[in-house]
């Protein structure tokens, strides 16, 4: 990915579309000076020829000048390139600021089918998983719309497999229903954090369908028989794309028999298909509560008629031809799913994920821990290529949230145990930024730091976060002035142009409305944090323990046998209280 990074970058720079297959000329010191994605086979044959010919010859000055000025371009400091605030010392915070950025985001807003105004259309899950910091702060009514908004239309969506659970990478056009049919891990993971804190705020049933189908297919689908996750499930079989998930209304009544004319409505297929060829994506247009009304059924015998369709019709499609499965196990991405799957834990307190999770985070630590450091990636029982910022970056955050998914202070260690390696082996003192890349790796042309948040928020936005949040378990206000430096940097940026930076501006919301310090000591600890954490309580952190505790949250907190909650602010701690409702109540009067 280092090298992918930059090289994507020269492509851009030269005006060229960025995309994959990447392919960029170079000159003997890996500087580029042309490149471009996909050739036709004829075409790159006589493109390599030309190249050849002009470098061999007497354009080779020319090239090796173009080179150089790429490679400049490639060096240059993001923050000075993209304008950022490289002096600030500190982001400064405030309502006012947070409006703007409110804002300019709902620009972007698709009002009619949600997400943002554009096809294709990627989940971006960063994007509304701050909609929904913003509205905890907030109270906008008309941010939690949007939300909604997106998140049924893409549960609705040819883009969410209808049969078998799990998300597509994107949808070609703008009403999520024709997908790319890739189905990618990262995708995944972060849609079911998304959809388990959306469904602490709503309590919708669509939401919890929506996790609980997508934990079922990651486990049937992409876990490994030690606990890794595999990397991601082709879009095609057989050579054509979709061909595993699509349906002509031929085969869907010789599956579902007489029940087919129904459930063809429900998943809104046609005689001559919404598709190619006569193929329908299964999709929906209607709440079940809307459809059994129209058709006159009684809300559980609909569900129990739901329940068999999607039993028949995934034992049907199971004897097809399967999509290629890229079954190499990436640290980064892993993480990104055991935090998906410890949200769904707290907010579902289904034993089952959190089971999953713990098997996945022992495998990490017995597969892709190399001592203080991580390996990249794993196959066949290997190993290999050292981690990047984004791997360590999404691993402590998954450790953070397994400890406060289980006061297990082991995970709590290894996140800063990793903190620090990245402390003393990715960041950049005069930037106050990190490296994506170890000092120890590789040397390439350039250094870079990713800044920008993608369809995977970037590893400083993520990093930033971690350092505040494990900052806050710790008491150690360094971490916490760092990521609030970090934020300093990009602050104007996030506010001017938000849709780049949502996991920043996250960050930000974490700032304005700092949480409270949650401690739960005694003998029903874990039956507290289990009430306690299917709430959405985003700023707030978790600290607990059954006995006693060494970390400065609990420290002085000896258990008794009443188990008792402490809501502290800045370490200024309120009366100590036996209930998570006295609990609850005092967290909703410190947030006034």
């Amino acid at each position: 990915p280092d090298v992918d990074q930059i090289y994507m970058d020269a492509v851009q720079a030269m005006g060229i579309q960025g995309g994959w297959p990447l392919n960029v000329m170079l000159t003997p010191e890996a500087k580029p000076f042309y490149g471009g994605t996909y050739f036709p086979p004829g075409n790159w044959v006589k493109l390599l020829e030309n190249i050849a010919q002009a470098y061999a010859g007497e354009h080779r000055a020319e090239l090796d000048g173009s080179a150089e000025r790429f490679a400049q371009v490639l060096q240059a400091s993001e923050l000075q390139k993209y304008g950022a605030l490289a002096s600030a010392t500190k982001a400064r915070v405030n309502d006012e600021e947070f409006k703007l950025l409110a804002y300019n985001l709902g620009m972007r807003y698709d009002r009619e089918r949600g997400g943002t105004n554009r096809a294709p259309k990627f989940p971006m899950p960063s994007i509304w998983r701050f909609l929904l910091r913003a509205h905890r702060i907030s109270g906008s009514q008309q941010l939690l719309t949007q939300l909604n908004l997106t998140l049924r239309e893409m549960a609705w969506g040819g883009i969410y497999d209808q049969v078998g659970g799990g998300w597509a990478r994107y949808s070609v056009d703008a009403e999520w229903l024709v997908p790319h049919f890739e189905k990618m891990l990262y995708d995944n993971g972060q849609l079911l954090s998304l959809y388990s804190e959306a469904f602490q705020v709503t309590q919708d049933p669509l939401y919890r369908e929506v996790v609980f189908q997508t934990v079922n297919w990651v486990r049937r689908e992409l876990t490994n028989p030690e606990g890794g996750f595999y990397s991601s499930l082709d879009a095609d079989s057989e050579g054509v794309e979709g061909k595993f998930y699509v349906w002509t209304r031929e085969e869907l009544r010789a599956v579902l028999g007489e029940e087919e004319p129904l459930a063809a409505a429900y998943y809104s297929c046609t005689g001559v298909g919404n598709w190619e060829h006569g193929n329908n994506i299964l999709h929906r247009r209607q709440t079940d509560d809307e459809f059994a009304q129209t058709h006159n059924l009684e809300p559980h015998v609909l569900a129990k008629l739901i329940h068999g369709w999607q039993k028949t019709l995934l034992a049907a499609r199971a004897q097809r031809v399967r999509p290629g499965l890229d079954d190499k196990v990436l640290t980064g991405w892993n993480a990104l799913m055991l935090s998906g799957l410890a949200a769904a834990y707290r907010a579902f307190g289904e034993a089952e994920f959190l089971e999953l999770a713990l098997r996945n985070a022992e495998f990490l630590q017995q597969n892709l821990r190399n001592g203080p450091r991580l390996y990249r990636t794993w196959k066949n029982g290997r190993a290999t290529i050292n981690g990047f910022l984004e791997d360590y970056a999404l691993v402590i955050e998954a450790y953070l949230s397994l400890y406060e998914a289980t006061f297990a202070e082991s995970w709590l260690r290894e996140a800063e145990e990793l903190t620090a390696y990245v402390l003393a082996n990715f960041f950049d003192p005069a930037e106050q930024q990190f490296f994506y890349t170890d000092a120890s790796a590789e040397p390439l042309i350039a250094r870079k730091k990713e800044l920008f948040d993608n369809v995977i928020p970037s590893s400083n936005s993520v990093m930033a976060n971690n350092l505040l949040r494990l900052g806050r378990h710790l008491e150690r206000a360094d971490y916490q002035a760092l990521a609030t430096a970090m934020l300093g940097q990009v602050q104007a940026l996030a506010a001017k142009e938000p849709q780049h930076l949502t996991n920043w501006a996250s960050l930000y919301v974490a700032l304005l409305r700092p949480g409270a310090e949650v401690a739960i000591t005694g003998p029903q600890a874990e039956e507290f944090r289990r009430e306690l954490s299917r709430h959405f309580l985003p700023n707030d952190i978790l600290a607990g323990t059954l006995t006693n505790s060494n970390l400065p949250l609990l420290q002085g907190r000896s258990a008794t046998d009443k188990t008792t909650v402490y809501v502290c602010r800045n370490q200024a701690c309120q009366l100590p209280v036996h209930s998570v409702v006295e609990a609850l109540a005092q967290l909703a009067l410190a947030e006034q």
